[in-house]
């Protein structure tokens, strides 16, 4: 049977359709507290006092809390974020005190009384502002912070709180060998993820130790052990549950609220207490997507090859850092874009600001070296009088090429970015050298292309693992750890162990949530990379499964187990395949006739670790970030009426060459989503400052996404499937 590569309607799909599908904050318990949350209205200022007793006195209120009940600083990479402010507030949002009481509109009615008083600081409004000398710094405290992951390199005394380089070839001989330079700034925006599904927790402690969290998150061993560790909780006793999570795009990697909520449970004696975010709380307090400043400049021949490229990054982190120094070295890696540039400078520097604080989005710093890559090559094409895809064209990176990092490329390891532009450029109608053209008395049609690589900037020992029992029918169940949040990962696993065991996708039963007492560790749901990780601990633990079957199978069959197969739900001889034993029959143990048994419950079990990856030198940026570069191109149409300057996109196209393809309609589905977040980005997005700091769109009324009518009148996704030697199935 072939279940890879095929439709394969997603296991989740009848529940979500029909309204039965439970999402974290869907469930409610008899004796449940609530939290909420007062937040600061000033992006920088010292706290003078934070009076809870009119809160205390009020109706249901069980506890009140406020940084000085906090004693732990927070942080994936560096520890500077404190639970609740202590002392100084940072961004417009951040969370001051935390109420617990019988419901939530109590709670919130007593968050609102608790008085708060402020002597305003200087407000740190850019990336920019803050990297110049002098600038207000916003964490005196730099020099002392824990560093939880390194590497890391916070510069105290200033708002510097991290940097990577690249240093590649011979600059100096770069810009000689140059005919034509260009150079550009570049801004974007600071972003927020708009999942559908607010963030939300809920957590209880046990009279026995255990802590109980459930929580709406992407990354729930992370989850269990940072508790662990800021808590001195032993790890086993945390147990972490995510059930289906509506939407996250990286927004939910970040370990915020489930902090809050265990605070929150231990001053009530452990009781179950949840905290769910307003909208407004996810767009102004809990972490949103990176914005930057970049500048780049390039060179290149008179013919079009580049020779050069020095580029300086400044990440606005906003207040805390959280995962954004692991941004910043993906940013580094992949400076130049899938371009072969044989000089390459890079600064990336990771800076405070009185903005609210940031984590990976979407593309995980890609978002930002691409665009930067990709309008400096547009300039380079315009100073050369140049096509702009004959330019990407007669650049791309081929293998035996090198990356900003120096890892060799091979045809395993990078896609064919070639290929992905040539056939956007026919989906698109591009034609060279005119790429505008006026199509009515006011009306300008334009097209425009570009090209974007990926990989997956992991820890080096990022591991995920799989589970299989047998069920006496002769299905299996199937355990992993990712989480289930629109991509489909659990399909997908399903999928591989289908086509390996040679059985239809129904037979596969999977474990939708994820509890981190019974199920493999997967990393984190991130980074494009679970279809790849889990996909070999699955096909590992179907390997594992199979010679379990195998054995007994053989004692029956009275041959070598070398001499078997499975598929079609038996396990048969090669060169008879009607000689076989069915795998109900030896899913629980074969029983002969007379009684005697043999065997006993198969469970395949699989791990998978990432191999070869290395930290980036801190000096040059040497090492190797990822396993594997994914490439693409994208292009549209855009109408443009030049009596008001109005426009409208009218057709998207992206090509990516993604290896072998799993799940053709999910995958299209999932880039489709990409390109609707991307031109929302690029036409609307963006998280708006005040003078002083204050977030001024903190709701879908201010903050503009992609709306219904808004979307391209056409989408075109289609992919290129160049064979990767060491994933699952291709």
């Amino acid at each position: 049977m072939i279940a890879v590569g095929e439709s394969v309607r997603r296991k989740e799909a009848e529940n979500k359709v029909s309204g039965a599908a439970k999402y974290n904050d869907d469930f409610a318990v008899p004796g449940m507290l609530y939290a909420a949350l007062r937040t600061s209205t000033k992006a920088h200022a010292t706290l003078r006092f934070v009076d809870k007793r009119k809160a205390l006195q009020m109706p249901g209120v069980r506890a009140v809390l406020i940084g000085e009940d906090a004693n732990v600083l927070c942080g994936e990479v560096l520890a500077d974020r404190p639970p609740l402010a202590k002392g100084r507030v940072r961004y417009s949002g951040e969370p001051i005190a935390l109420v617990v009481a019988d419901s939530e509109a109590q709670a919130m009615a007593a968050a609102a009384a608790i008085d708060v008083a402020y002597d305003p600081l200087p407000v740190v409004n850019s990336p920019l502002e803050a990297a110049k000398p002098g600038a207000p710094v916003i964490h005196p405290e730099l020099g002392s912070y824990t560093k939880e992951q390194p590497p890391i390199y916070p510069q105290a005394g200033t708002n510097i709180c991290d940097s990577a380089h690249i240093r590649k070839g011979d600059m100096a001989k770069g810009w000689q060998d140059a005919g034509v330079v260009v150079e550009g700034d570049f801004p974007l925006p600071q972003i927020d993820h708009a999942a559908m599904e607010t963030r939300s927790a809920r957590v209880e402690i046990l009279p026995d130790g255990r802590v109980q969290v459930f929580s709406s998150t992407q990354a729930p061993f992370e989850v269990q052990k940072l508790l662990s560790k800021y808590f001195a909780v032993p790890q086993g006793q945390v147990v972490v549950s995510a059930p289906l999570v509506g939407g996250a795009f990286g927004g939910k990697t970040s370990v915020n609220l489930e902090v809050l909520a265990y605070l929150a449970s231990k001053a009530v004696a452990g009781r179950l207490v949840r905290l769910a975010n307003t909208r407004e709380q996810d767009i102004a307090t809990s972490p949103v997507g990176v914005g930057m400043q970049a500048r780049m400049k390039l060179g290149a021949t008179r013919d079009g090859r580049l020779t050069a490229a020095e580029m300086t990054y400044w990440l606005d982190t906003g207040a805390y850092t959280d995962s954004t120094p692991r941004v910043a070295r993906a940013v580094a890696a992949g400076c130049t874009g899938p371009y072969r540039v044989p000089n390459v400078h890079c600064d990336v520097n990771v800076v405070y600001t009185n903005h609210v604080f940031t984590t990976a989005y979407r593309g995980f710093g890609h978002i930002n070296l691409t665009f930067t890559a990709e309008r400096i090559m547009e300039k380079l094409a315009h100073a050369l009088g140049m096509d702009p895809l004959e330019l990407r064209r007669r650049n791309v990176l081929e293998p035996g090429d090198t990356t900003p990092t120096t890892v060799r490329l091979t045809r395993s390891n990078l896609g064919d970015t070639a290929k992905c532009l040539e056939r956007a450029a026919e989906l698109i109608g591009w034609t060279p050298g005119s790429h505008a053209e006026r199509i009515g008395p006011h009306t300008v049609r334009a097209h425009g292309i570009a090209a974007f690589w990926k990989t997956s900037s992991s820890p080096p020992d990022a591991i995920s693992g799989a589970l299989i029992t047998m069920n006496k029918d002769g299905t299996m169940n199937l355990a992993t750890g990712t989480v289930e949040f629109g991509a489909g990962t659990k399909t997908t696993a399903a999928q591989i162990l289908a086509e390996r065991m040679g059985m239809d996708v129904d037979q596969i039963h999977i474990h939708s949530d994820v509890n981190t007492k019974v199920d493999p560790e997967h990393w984190k749901t991130v980074a494009s990379m679970s279809t790849y990780m889990s996909g070999r601990a699955v096909l590992e633990a179907a390997e594992d499964a199979i010679r379990q079957m195998k054995s007994v199978a053989a004692i029956v069959l009275r041959c070598p187990p070398e001499d078997l197969e499975v598929g079609g739900g038996r396990v048969y001889l090669r060169d008879d395949p009607q000689q076989y034993v069915a795998f109900k029959d030896i899913a629980h143990g074969y029983k002969y006739q007379e009684g005697d048994s043999i065997g006993g419950q198969v469970m395949g079990r699989g791990s998978f670790i990432i191999r070869h990856l290395t930290l980036l030198d801190q000096k040059t940026g040497q090492g190797r970030p990822g396993p594997a570069w994914t490439v693409g191109a994208t292009a549209v149409e855009v109408d443009l009426d030049t009596r008001d300057f109005t426009y409208r996109i009218c057709k998207a196209v992206t090509v990516m060459d993604a290896g072998r393809v799993i799940n053709p309609p999910v995958a299209r589905g999932v880039v489709m989503g990409g390109m609707s977040m991307g031109i929302g980005y690029g036409s609307r997005e963006c998280l708006m400052y005040g003078d002083r700091g204050e977030l001024l769109n903190d709701q879908f009324r201010t903050y503009k996404v992609m709306r219904a009518g808004e979307e391209p009148e056409e989408y075109h996704v289609e992919f290129v499937e160049t064979p990767r030697a060491n994933a699952p199935l291709g």
